[in-house]
């Protein structure tokens, strides 16, 4: 592990605008852009357009937004091989203000045709900027692009490349090491990146690689990390990594970052066949006989993660069928084929739910038990990663252009 220390200061926590964007689904990491208000004609040729910037090299991580400027991980070619670097733009103009080379790789990895070298999104918090490249390292920068800490030591045998993106918690950065054999989740200290702890997976899984982003459920009692791999979803304690509570299933390569609401987490079970399933929040040990509320067998997505509104859970399949499920019972209200393939996460604006497929179309569906189209466009380009939402703008990275619609 390199670390490189800057001058010691006095850290500000950071105060987030009411429009900022600093993590993977947002503020609150469900996908929710509370009190904004977005245009509804995104085109590439739409008045509604700002700007379209180029954005060097390659990546499907997705922008996070924080006071104004957007932060993103790219993948680029060079005469050695491949750096992965850190970018920051300007959120009024799309100008590059810094690009940042973090980590070399002389031999590129191999990696599923859907992903990327640098898949994970970045996350803002206390004016660092951390990013994430799976096994390939992890690093923390200042605001401006000056490396703070770099941990290049915590290897795994990665399948179809990176994908799960890391958490911020009690001044731990925890991630998923699902990889081909003996997976793992880790914690980082944030103060210089050494290794907080390590706890391997507790099944057994006979494909054992996933790629799933953890979600924080707070806790009277403490809080809990959330964390779907193969054939499991895991709670762990964030100080020492140790599981709470686990319910099994049949299903690998999970992708999904799960909800929470009711008293339940939702989330997909991913390859081959997946499933939707909702698991009672609490308890010790093996729980999936006395807490599994209900599993729905058709509709789940593979890549994009649920969203749920009020009673509503809404989710995309990856062949582009939507979806409106009874949060509580599990019961289907409707679900409709809106075309194309889906990775990208849908968002929630007010009363419309934005879903953005791989060929760059945008369907607008209102809330409802009833199916509502609302309006449908695109930008007429390849994208895999999931939009963000920041001062009632949509920011929509582009297999070549990082887009603001206003």
């Amino acid at each position: 592990m390199r670390q490189v220390f800057l001058p010691v200061v006095a850290l500000v926590p950071l105060i987030l605008h009411s429009g900022d964007w600093p993590q993977f689904r947002g503020p609150s990491a469900q996908g929710h852009a509370a009190g904004v208000k977005l245009p509804s004609n995104i085109s590439a040729t739409s008045p509604n357009l700002k700007w379209k910037s180029p954005i060097p090299g390659s990546g499907w991580s997705s922008p996070i937004v924080v006071k104004g400027r957007i932060y993103l991980t790219s993948a680029i070619s060079t005469r050695a091989g491949l750096s992965l670097n850190a970018l920051c733009l300007d959120a009024a103009s799309g100008k590059l203000l810094w690009n940042q080379p973090i980590i070399k790789v002389a031999k590129t990895p191999r990696m599923h045709r859907k992903n990327s070298q640098a898949s994970p999104t970045p996350i803002v918090e206390n004016e660092r900027l951390y990013v994430h490249f799976g096994h390939m390292g992890t690093a923390c920068l200042d605001l401006n692009g000056k490396l703070i800490w770099k941990n290049e030591m915590i290897k795994y045998s990665p399948v179809h490349g990176n994908g799960g993106t890391p958490v911020l918690t009690e001044g731990k950065l925890i991630y998923s090491c699902d990889g081909a054999k003996d997976p793992f989740v880790v914690a980082l200290n944030i103060k210089d990146g050494s290794q907080a702890w390590k706890i391997t997976r507790s099944v057994d899984a006979k494909k054992k690689f996933s790629f799933c982003t953890p979600l924080i459920l707070p806790s009277p009692t403490g809080a809990q990390i959330l964390l779907p791999g193969s054939d499991m979803i895991g709670a762990y304690n964030p100080t020492n990594g140790k599981e709470i509570w686990r319910a099994t299933y049949d299903g690998y390569s999970v992708v999904p970052r799960p909800v929470v609401g009711h008293g339940m987490v939702f989330f997909s079970t991913g390859f081959d066949r997946a499933k939707a399933m909702a698991v009672k929040l609490g308890g010790k040990g093996d729980v999936t006989e006395t807490h599994v509320k209900w599993i729905l067998p058709k509709g789940a997505p593979h890549t994009p993660s649920m969203l749920l509104s009020g009673d509503e859970l809404y989710m995309v399949s990856d062949g582009g069928v939507a979806s409106c499920v009874n949060a509580k019972s599990g019961s289907v209200h409707w679900s409709e084929r809106l075309g194309g393939s889906c990775s990208a996460s849908p968002i929630l604006a007010g009363e419309k739910l934005f879903v953005i497929n791989e060929s760059g179309v945008i369907y607008i569906l209102k809330t409802s038990k009833q199916f509502n189209l609302l309006s449908k466009s695109s930008i007429e380009e390849r994208t895999l990663a999931s939009p963000a939402v920041a001062d009632d703008a949509l920011f929509i990275r582009s297999e070549k252009n990082l887009y603001k619609f206003q």
